[in-house]
């Protein structure tokens, strides 16, 4: 197995996490216990699943850990939604987020189907 910082899915990951971390600074400041903390966390949980279950070096577990990053994946999917509706986001920012989330379902899915 390819370490998982060569893995095209881990690094565009990472960009996105800082993308969210970046874009959430402006969220209003009473949300920073809120959905700013979940969405931040549920990103941070892509890569970090995806490095953890790679390291594991076992498939089953790294299939088991690249699921966990595809639920984690689903959330951010979900709390961008939520952001937009409340206006946190615009609809720019927004959009830019959502291509870049699918592509990494797709990456994600992808990945665990070669290993399957």
């Amino acid at each position: 197995m390819a370490n998982f910082k060569d893995l095209l899915v881990w690094q565009k990951s990472i960009d996105f996490v800082t993308e969210i971390y970046r874009i959430t600074e402006v969220f209003p400041k009473n949300e920073v216990y809120g959905l700013i903390s979940q969405i931040r966390r549920a990103a941070v949980s892509i890569p970090s699943n995806i490095a953890e279950g790679n390291s594991r070096r076992s498939k089953l577990d790294y299939l088991q850990f690249l699921k966990i990053s595809r639920g984690s994946r689903a959330e951010v999917e979900t709390q961008l939604i939520i952001s937009k509706n409340l206006k946190f986001l615009n609809e720019e920012d927004y959009l830019k987020l959502n291509q870049e989330i699918i592509e990494i379902m797709k990456m994600l899915n992808g990945l665990i189907s070669s290993l399957q």
